[in-house]
């Protein structure tokens, strides 16, 4: 009764939902492409498929290295990852190109998920994280896919709103095949909401199994080259609204004693480049875009991140990274990926989408926390004054990441055990 009732409240609000598409694509236009997807159209493959589902960028990335091994051990069968998002998408082709089939999910809808499933026939689903929808699992299971909840993690938080809806969550908890949790906590969640505990496994997180891009570290070692090698720079990585100012007026703040600080900001979604880009400006009139190809040289201030993919190559170039969405309410962002490039990391109050790595990383050394914008500037302006110690921090960060690699191989042993299966 609860799945039905929830499936009329999705189908009553798909002409909603398909406006919102057109209205967020005023912005950025990749909403609009291959809308007809998200109803579950789309060609048929006739290959044997394995279906990843990552729903933005930071779960692309993610799960990537698992995808170039599928790629590898199933020569003959089509790789088709699904996003949510256009950058997802766009993510997806910059990672693999033609390897891969990519397409945007179907909305949780039964009758587009049942034509989805009917087109593409997937032997099994992989979906990255918590991106868990009743219909798609639901449909899944009467179509006899499998499907794993792979790097699977869960907040006190989530697991609160799951267990709202307990109706729903512990029929589509039982259909899941198999739950690959980041951590103890996080598997002890799942089993609380009504997963039954024979069915999920602790693999670790594979963000720790990120091997980055030596072409992206060297080009990003080549950028502070450009910048001034002499010179301190400080990264602001996957920004939401509000934390670019709170960026930059810190970075203002800080340049009273170190005035040749560099400030490279990246904002999380690209449709705000434009307006991060006029607000850039208000606080200096040296500022270069990424997109432009302008030059940089040490006679800059600023330069905007708006491009898509290089994440890895900005982050190579600094000397500390505040990761965003963790001043913005929105649960921060990966820690994981300056911490694997040796660069110490700094976050707000709002850790709750990476808890465990977070708490962990500042346990080691790598990381710290801090309240607000006050605490900010004061904790930047001492690591600022304090190169060896901040170097130091840095090397814990890199030893951190690399001491709890492994969880890649457990759950590609996992994706092995399920697939041989069928």
């Amino acid at each position: 009764m609860a799945q039905w009732g929830y499936s009329l409240c999705f189908c009553l609000l798909t002409p909603v939902l398909l406006l919102r598409l057109w209205w967020r694509g005023r912005k950025a236009p990749g909403y609009r492409r291959n809308w007809h997807q998200r109803l579950g159209l789309g060609t048929a493959i006739s290959e044997p498929v394995i279906w990843v589902h990552a729903v933005s960028v930071g779960e692309t990335v993610a799960i990537a290295p698992l995808v170039r091994r599928l790629i590898k051990t199933f020569p003959g069968h089509r790789i088709l990852i699904t996003n949510m998002t256009p950058t997802g998408a766009e993510q997806v082709r910059t990672l693999f190109g033609d390897r891969v089939e990519q397409r945007f999910c179907p909305w949780d809808l039964p009758w587009a998920l049942k034509g989805f499933l009917r087109r593409v026939r997937p032997q099994l689903c992989i979906i990255v994280e918590t991106e868990l929808w009743p219909n798609l699992v639901h449909q899944c299971d009467r179509a006899g896919v499998p499907v794993l909840l792979a790097n699977a993690r869960l907040s006190e938080r989530s697991a609160r709103g799951y267990r709202r809806f307990s109706a729903l969550t512990v029929p589509m908890l039982n259909r899941l095949s198999l739950i690959a949790a980041q951590g103890q906590a996080d598997a002890d969640r799942f089993i609380g909401l009504g997963m039954a505990p024979e069915r999920v496994v602790v693999t670790g997180s594979i963000k720790f199994d990120l091997q980055p891009n030596p072409d992206q570290v060297a080009a990003g070692q080549a950028l502070r080259q450009r910048l001034g090698a002499h010179r301190p720079v400080l990264i602001g990585a996957s920004t939401h609204a509000g934390e670019d100012e709170i960026l930059l007026r810190t970075w203002q703040r800080l340049r009273e004693h170190y005035p040749e600080l560099a400030l490279i900001l990246v904002p999380r979604h690209p449709e705000r480049f434009d307006q991060v880009a006029t607000l850039c400006h208000q606080f200096s009139a040296r500022v270069v875009r990424r997109s432009r190809g302008d030059a940089v040289d040490p006679g800059i201030d600023i330069l905007l991140g708006d491009s898509m993919g290089e994440l890895m190559l900005f982050y190579a170039a600094a000397d500390i990274a505040v990761v965003g969405g963790s001043f913005s309410g929105t649960g921060g962002h990966n820690p994981l990926e300056p911490a694997a490039l040796g660069v110490p990391v700094v976050m707000g109050p709002d850790c709750f989408n990476f808890q465990s790595i977070t708490d962990a990383l500042r346990d080691a050394g790598g990381l710290v926390c801090v309240p607000d914008e006050a605490a900010l500037a004061a904790r930047l302006d001492r690591m600022l004054a304090e190169p060896n110690r901040r170097a130091e921090q840095g090397r814990q960060a890199a030893d951190f990441v690399a001491a709890n690699r492994g969880a890649l191989a457990r759950l590609e042993a996992e994706v092995m055990r399920l697939s041989a299966q069928q």
